[in-house]
């Protein structure tokens, strides 16, 4: 029974019936940050979820957004027995913009496209195609034996590009509808394309934007220039001081006192995998004595990720008024996300830079999360059984990371004690489609 349904599965994929099955998801719009994108999100949970979930015998509700309307979730579930374990499985159907005109060999981001053993379109590998392939998987095994031997609910959300808004209120809002033993998600590259992976845990994430505000309007160089402040230079020597040359972090409340000994051990097994059109990797960057994957899964980065000042499309002679930068940090439990901002205002007043002001983007905002063994129910036998579970279907070793990267939205299970979250990136993902630029390349290893 096992090895047919594995055999189903290869076939589901190899076979075409999985581009079938996603051509018509990617086709839908879905682009969270749109103000207009609700009819989107209804058509991609009501048209393509519903009955995908229907067929395989849940029952589907639309769950409305208690913060923004825009994006509803739907929320399933298939109980087989009550005294069996809940597995709680976590997608999200919206996507970022398409970005039309910006891909690679013309491709359309709306128009599902396979080339080179790659399916291309916006949402491939994040998020549409995770979630079908981890309901195909399901469906697959009711196919070939009529049950899952646990009960199953699904929450597919349409918000987690524009930062999840509303999620946490929704999972408190629901939360015994929600309640589960464990929740998996897929959302994520993998460590290497041929290997499988399975995270437990992930990076939390604080952004905010600098601004540097001197006068009102900008004014002429030859007649202003050196009688007024510029707030470019401001800024630039304000932010130079949160790190060193290196980029090692310089505020202490942004790092934790000291990397675990078996976390920094599991790390350093890691090998990271780089493609052709990924970017050489810099190991003297970031904390001295770290390299790879420690300093990218174990350890906290800050990041510039925009700085503006005056107009740098059509620059004028002219002392700009105002410069702008939109910072991130990436951090690691140990490090409490609430003191992040105050620690950055008292570390630029020390310096002289009280005219340096922030302020929180609140829809880059994630909780960082990390299993341990002694994480309540999720015991070392535990993972050890995922892990041949894995390597057994796939037929080669397995990768176990105690932190991803990418940040996604665990806040509604890290909040609550006892919750458990794994994070196993399917066949869609790995490193160089998610870390190559941006555009064009949400790409789907098929």
């Amino acid at each position: 029974m096992r090895e047919a349904a594995i055999a189903a599965a290869r076939s589901y994929v190899l076979d075409g019936e999985f581009s079938a099955d996603m051509a018509p998801r990617i086709a839908i719009r879905s682009e969270s940050p749109r103000e207009d994108s609700r009819h989107d999100h209804l058509r991609y949970l009501n048209e393509e979820m519903r009955p995908l979930l229907e067929r395989m015998g849940f029952t589907c509700q639309l769950l409305e957004n208690p913060v923004e309307q825009r994006l509803p979730a739907m929320y399933a579930e298939r109980i087989e027995d009550p005294g069996r374990p809940t597995i709680l499985i976590y997608g999200h159907g919206d996507v970022l913009w398409g970005m039309s005109g910006d891909w690679k060999d013309g491709r359309d981001p709306w128009v599902l496209d396979e080339a080179g053993g790659r399916v291309y379109g916006r949402g491939t590998a994040d998020n549409k195609g995770q979630h079908s392939i981890n309901l195909a998987a399901l469906r697959i095994v009711l196919d070939r034996r009529g049950r899952l031997g646990f009960n199953t609910k699904v929450l597919i959300e349409m918000g987690e590009e524009t930062g999840s808004l509303g999620l946490v209120e929704l999972a408190r809002q629901h939360r015994d509808l929600l309640r589960s033993d464990c929740l998996i998600a897929s959302d994520g590259p993998r460590l290497a394309a041929g290997a499988p992976t399975l995270f437990l845990g992930g990076r939390g994430s604080v952004g905010f934007r600098l601004t540097c505000e001197t006068c009102e309007g900008a004014y002429h160089s030859g007649n202003w220039g050196g009688l007024l402040v510029n707030p470019g230079i401001r800024l630039a020597h304000a932010i130079a001081t949160i790190t060193d040359p290196t980029g090692r972090i310089a505020i202490p409340e942004w790092t934790p006192e000291r990397m675990p000994p078996e976390v920094r051990a599991a790390l350093k097994k890691v090998v990271l995998e780089t493609g052709p059109d990924d970017p050489a990797i810099d190991d003297n960057w970031g904390e001295p004595d770290l390299a790879g994957a420690e300093q990218v899964y174990g350890w906290c980065n800050f990041e510039i990720l925009a700085f503006l000042c005056g107009r740098p499309d059509a620059p004028v002679n002219a002392v700009p008024g105002t410069a702008q930068a939109t910072c991130q940090l990436r951090y690691v439990v140990g490090v409490d996300p609430e003191k992040v901002l105050p620690a950055l205002r008292a570390h630029l007043d020390a310096r002289g830079f009280s005219d340096v002001k922030f302020e929180e983007i609140k829809e880059d905002y994630y909780l960082a999360t990390r299993t341990t063994s002694t994480t309540a129910g999720f015991s070392s036998p535990s993972r050890r059984w995922k892990r041949r579970s894995v390597a057994k279907h796939l037929c080669c070793p397995t990768l176990v990371d105690r932190c991803q990267t990418r940040s996604f939205p665990r806040s509604s299970a890290c909040r609550h004690p006892g919750s458990r979250t794994l994070t196993p990136p399917t066949p869609s993902t790995h490193r160089t489609s998610t870390c190559s630029s941006a555009s064009r390349r949400k790409e789907c290893r098929s």
